[in-house]
């Protein structure tokens, strides 16, 4: 092989190399490092070497009832917010693609929560659900004196911070949906309202079936952002009380930088990633099954 054939085969590695670098140095390096300090002892004395154990940190974890709790914390936070997230955006883009005046004025509004620092946004829901907040203070007006322990009882703390979660991803997703939605032709919806299908049920007829690749693409991202919440755990509840908001990214943060136990915090890690990298393989089968 000459030597131009050779730069030509080596010029895509070229201009990959800078990144490939950055990512090794910053992602891949870690991540294995992370995996291997998942069969040791490393914790208190970070200036001592890590002490090879084994399975032990598997097993410490699977006794742990704090993290059992905390894993079934994270699955009904996925359930409980992917679903809106994927139907309310849909129906808020649909809304916000209509030809009306001030639509764009409509579109940054709901857009605006996304640009708005996590931080703002949960010291702003953290002074609503207050005791004394504006929603108590609503409900005490319609004659319900008690209000609601939004942020105290273990029966509301973790619903509290969905609602923060979905608020703050609505303008997102709809942007998403809002590109999927101006790729439809008009035609189609006048073809379809020639056999009937007009209203609301051109977008169950034409839109839905249409978009269903916008769908399962939300649904993906809003699942891997679900599973790894922690902005709105650590400004809002801490995980209280009694756990009971508690999810396993904002557990094994404690764990690695509260209590120094670097090695069971990449135990859990390590186990957060299967399940997420399950869940990834489950969507992408699912919406293959329903493409085809």
């Amino acid at each position: 092989m000459t030597s131009s054939r050779w730069l030509k085969t080596l010029n895509p590695y070229l201009f990959l190399l800078p990144a490939l670098i950055v990512l090794g140095i910053i992602v891949f390096f870690p991540a294995i490092q992370a995996f291997s300090l998942s069969f040791t002892r490393y914790e208190y004395d970070l200036t001592q070497p890590p002490e090879w154990i084994g399975w032990e940190n598997f097993r410490q974890l699977s006794e742990d009832k704090v993290f059992r709790q905390t894993l079934i914390n994270t699955l009904i936070y996925l359930l409980g917010v992917v679903p809106p997230l994927v139907i309310l955006s849909l129906l808020l883009a649909i809304l916000v693609n209509q030809k009306l005046k001030a639509i764009t004025w409509f579109r940054g509004a709901y857009y605006t929560p996304v640009v708005v620092s996590m931080v703002v946004a949960g010291l702003a829901w953290k002074a609503l659900y207050w005791s004394n907040g504006l929603f108590n203070q609503f409900l005490r007006s319609i004659g319900l004196d008690d209000g609601i322990p939004w942020l105290t009882s273990p029966n509301w703390a973790i619903w509290s911070l969905m609602i923060v979660t979905v608020w703050k991803g609505l303008g997102y997703y709809m942007v998403i949906y809002l590109a999927g939605l101006q790729s439809i032709s008009p035609e189609l919806y006048e073809a379809g309202a020639i056999d009937g299908s007009d209203g609301w049920r051109k977008h169950l007829d034409i839109t839905i079936p249409l978009m269903s690749p916008y769908i399962f693409l939300v649904a993906v991202i809003s699942a891997l952002s679900a599973t790894k919440v922690f902005e709105e755990v650590y400004l809002l509840t801490q995980g209280g009380p009694r756990n009971a908001s508690k999810t396993v990214v904002y557990y094994l943060y404690e764990k690695a930088f509260k209590e120094l136990d670097i090695s069971y915090a990449c135990t859990m890690g390590l186990v957060l990633f299967v399940f997420i990298l399950v869940l990834s393989i489950a969507n992408l089968y699912l919406s293959k099954r329903v493409n085809n």
